[in-house]
């Protein structure tokens, strides 16, 4: 092989080499090594530094243990891949020396440490060690990577930052996610990761180091799971270069004081922060919150100024008690309120019809469908001269809790129910409603989906059926479909902008009759909640007949009889003598 001397790219992947011979050292014009997946090869001979000239070494899927210290040699080394090296225990101290690197990709290896001669690398632009998850720290010298844009660390076992963390001047990315840990893993669960996972939850809490504020150029930071803990500091409004923003399964309790500072954040996500209990002041760019399953939140800011805000999530969060400035989210195309009972009254009273108009996805507690839906199949017959603009679905859905499913658990969606269009009953076209907020509770809850300049408008021709149903066999336990209706808008059906309600139901638009139909149903609710307690009230009453027998006994025998003797002695002695 020495003797190809001018080769520049040799590509050996997927083959059955156990070694490479000693003479690949001689190959001076070799640019790119290839030898991805070549399940038997263990090492590199030492004479690879002589490979002066390789760019780019791909070792993804292969046995090796190390590299050789010899890997200084390569002088103009960019890319070094080792994916799914799932042997590979260390990196040599020599790796420091490879200056020219700006791609390090080390993913599913067994290493447990970086060695401290990575901060050498000047021109190291992205590191990527997700799933390395004997990886335990990160050396004080990694924030001497000037140039590193790119840092990509999830599913590790890192549980701090170095101090020096913020010295990344130019870092731009970093997420360092973790699995998050599920409160309902049970003994029995037959999902050994997630036993893992509960396991970890015993981990001490962390806190981001003091200089994490100065990373200016950050765009983008996923920090879920890292159980990050009491107060996010005020200095985190720093991070003006923010975009993405996600905290979601963290300790914290509080955020800074306002975040208006990140002034182009456009995703925040903060779902299952337990203890998490108020959303500060957010910046207008917002578009996308998610606060799902904050159990413990009270209040959240004035939304009023969020106007490009299309996805709102605050599923679950049952101790919240308003939504100040939902009615002004003219932008609004997602809002999930499902297990909000304590706000859900005054939040839909700030539905207008606009706001409804624009909502591609609603839901709320509920247990009632509009009446004037169809119910379960609806048949297409296209109108002469009135396009199809949408279709709306309706379902109330309900979760048996009783049922244990663990994927059901993890999923931040109800799964199960299919929106299916029926041609000469044949299945031709199925979607998956996206039905956000899981219910922690058996409560039913409705969901509203309305589709627009999507497939299941297109694909719609005369004669079709469209059809609700539960998909069988069902992908998780416990999900019941209660009640489902369909509605088809065409043209003209919901475009009136002015007052209508004055106007008979027959001549209101289909965002107008939304709008009664919401506010209705929660009338609806307290009315079901009422029955339901009278029905209640009237079980215990029904409970109690044997013990008034025994005082009805009582007072027929002490009291009514002796009187009754008393009024007939009277009687027989006024009249008789």
């Amino acid at each position: 092989m020495g003797n190809l001397k001018l080769l520049s790219k040799l590509w050996l992947n997927a083959s059955s080499v156990k070694d490479l011979p000693a003479s690949i050292g001689s190959l001076f014009c070799l640019k790119d090594l290839s030898v991805g997946n070549c399940r038997f090869l263990s090492k590199l001979p030492v004479s690879i530094g002589g490979l002066a000239s390789v760019v780019k070494l791909q070792l993804d899927g292969t046995l090796i243990v190390d590299l050789p210290d010899q890997v200084d040699g390569l002088k103009s080394l960019q890319k070094l891949e080792m994916r799914n090296c799932v042997s590979l225990r260390s990196l040599p101290e020599s790796i420091g020396r490879v200056l020219t690197l700006t791609t390090l990709i080390m993913v599913n290896a067994a290493i447990t440490e970086l060695p401290d001669s990575i901060g050498m690398l000047e021109n190291l632009i992205m590191l990527n060690l997700n799933k390395c998850m004997q990886l335990c720290s990160l050396p004080s010298s990694i924030g001497k990577l000037k140039s590193l844009h790119r840092l990509l660390m999830e599913q590790t076992a890192v549980t701090e930052l170095p101090e020096s963390f913020g010295m990344l001047s130019s870092l731009m990315v970093l997420k360092m996610a973790k699995k998050p840990y599920f409160h309902e893993v049970s003994e029995n669960s037959k999902n050994e990761e997630l036993k893992l996972l509960s396991a970890e939850e015993k981990c001490s809490p962390v806190a981001l180091p003091s200089s994490f504020s100065n990373l200016s150029s950050l765009e983008e930071l996923n920090a879920r799971a890292w159980k990050i803990s009491g107060k996010i500091p005020d200095d985190f409004e720093k991070l003006s270069a923010l975009e993405n923003l996600n905290l979601c399964h963290n300790d914290f309790y509080s955020l800074p004081h306002r975040l208006t500072g990140l002034s182009i954040l456009k995703k925040l996500h903060l779902s299952h922060c337990k203890y998490l209990r108020d959303i500060p002041p957010l910046p207008s760019s917002l578009v996308e919150l998610n606060a799902a399953n904050c159990t413990a939140l009270e209040s959240i800011c004035d939304l009023s100024n969020l106007e490009n805000l299309r996805d709102l999530n605050l599923a679950n969060c049952e101790k919240l008690k308003d939504i100040p400035g939902l009615e002004r989210l003219k932008s609004l195309r997602m809002l999930y309120m499902t297990g909000c009972r304590s706000c859900c009254s005054e939040a839909k009273s700030k539905l207008d019809k606009n706001i409804l108009r624009n909502l591609y996805y609603l839901s709320v507690p509920g247990s009632e469908i509009p009446d004037w839906f169809t119910p379960d199949v609806v048949s297409y017959r296209k109108p002469k001269n009135r396009a199809l603009k949408a279709v709306i679905i309706g379902v109330v859905v309900s979760i048996d809790h009783q049922m244990a499913d663990d994927l059901r658990d993890e999923l931040p969606v109800v799964v199960g129910v299919e929106v299916k269009i029926l041609r000469l009953n044949k299945p031709v076209f199925n979607t998956g409603p996206h039905l956000a907020g899981v219910p922690k509770t058996d409560e039913d809850h409705f969901y509203l989906c309305r589709y627009q300049d999507q497939p299941l408008v297109y694909y719609l021709k005369d004669g079709d059926r469209i059809q609700v149903t539960m998909r069988d066999p069902p992908i998780v336990k416990g999900v019941q479909l209660k009640k489902c209706g369909i509605h088809l808008v065409f043209e003209n059906d919901d475009d009136y902008a002015g007052d209508e309600e004055s106007l008979s139901e027959s001549h209101q638009s289909v965002s107008q009759k939304l709008t009664t139909f919401i506010g209705s149903s929660d009338d609806n609710n307290r009315v079901l909640d009422s029955i339901s307690e009278v029905e209640r009230e009237g079980q215990g009453r029904r409970r109690e007949p044997r013990s008034l027998d025994r005082a009805n006994s009582f007072v027929l025998l002490f009291i009514v009889l002796p009187s009754a003797f008393l009024l007939l002695s009277w009687l027989v002695s006024k009249f008789y003598m």
